[in-house]
């Protein structure tokens, strides 16, 4: 009020904003423009496009372009740890954004499930689903595969690194070589196939996006829940994905951790036939009462991967369904 007072009683000054509009106007709309024209513009192809000066954006809404920035089409992303679980149904998540997907397990053969995913893709997603059987642990094979992905479609464009292993073992009975593994699969294995995706988009120079699957373990630890190696190994995740960030940002790659809570997977099926109480007793450690399951993290997958997280890069996302934050 003070300002408004002053303006309408001091003519003086009145009179000199009145002198000074055209000159004002005419600056605002120029800065305005320019701002404006800095901006990304997504295209009707559903790409993240270059500026355009100040060409017309073309309207999406109506048409089966909304939402572009999600869009996968064209894009080849790597998906380890996928031969079933969580991976799998990341894959498929992928799959239908219009993503050509490569499949790496440590497993001889895929469930079952991933044929009828492979078969959908073909038939009815117009892209494809392979499956590579690796070992995150063998670095020359590693290497080797993803190389061999990248030369055939002459690029690589992004990575959910979903490999990974958990043992339940108090912290006085492990033993170095069981911590060992666990840190060679979770934190190595996840350093090592995240490099050579790296290399392969520096060396096409697309860039691209690595995510990281961390878990809520990473930040808290679980209450009734022994398994210490296991959660320094997330939480090693969490800090290798922010420096992974630094270093390669420049090369126009981002990386992010995904750090899921508690998922019902058929592996932990069968822990509640061991732990029938955890049924009963998880659900209520969280604001939703409830546990997830595998599907509920499709959307936060191509989210990650797809230019609609494009200035996103060194964070973690949790979903854990407010766990973490009691």
């Amino acid at each position: 009020m003070p300002a408004c007072f002053l303006l309408r009683s001091t003519p003086g000054i009145s009179l000199v904003l009145r002198q000074q509009r055209p000159a004002f106007t005419a600056a605002v709309r120029t800065a305005s423009r320019t701002f404006s024209s800095s901006l990304p513009r997504y295209q009707s192809s559903g790409a993240l496009a270059s500026p355009s000066g100040d060409s017309a954006v073309k309207p999406l809404l109506g048409t089966s372009k909304r939402l572009p920035e999600f869009n996968l089409a064209n894009k080849v992303v790597v998906v380890s740890g996928a031969a079933r679980g969580l991976g799998l149904t990341q894959a498929e998540a992928l799959l239908e954004a219009g993503a050509t997907v490569y499949a790496l397990d440590r497993l001889s053969e895929p469930s079952p499930d991933f044929y009828t995913i492979a078969a959908r893709a073909e038939k009815e997603l117009r892209t494809s689903l392979h499956y590579r059987q690796t070992d995150v642990r063998d670095v020359p094979k590693l290497n080797e595969i993803i190389t061999d992905i990248a030369d055939k479609h002459g690029r690589l464009d992004g990575l959910i690194a979903a490999a990974g292993i958990q043992q339940e073992t108090p912290a006085l009975e492990y033993t170095a070589k069981d911590a060992n593994r666990m840190f060679e699969v979770n934190i190595t294995g996840v350093f090592m196939t995240s490099q050579a995706v790296a290399k392969q988009m520096i060396r096409f120079g697309n860039g691209g996006s690595i995510v990281l699957i961390a878990s809520m373990s990473g930040t808290v630890a679980n209450r009734g829940l022994i398994c210490p190696a296991y959660n320094a190994s997330k939480a090693g995740v969490i800090q290798l994905a922010r420096n992974l960030a630094s270093e390669w940002g420049e090369h126009k790659i981002r990386v992010n951790t995904l750090s899921p809570g508690y998922i019902v997977t058929a592996m932990v099926e069968e822990l509640f036939k061991q732990y029938p109480e955890r049924r009963t007793e998880w659900p209520t450690q969280n604001m939703l009462q409830r546990l997830s399951g595998p599907r509920e993290y499709r959307g936060v997958g191509v989210f990650l991967i797809s230019d609609a997280s494009s200035f996103m890069t060194g964070a973690d996302l949790r979903m854990d369904g407010g766990h973490s934050s009691w």
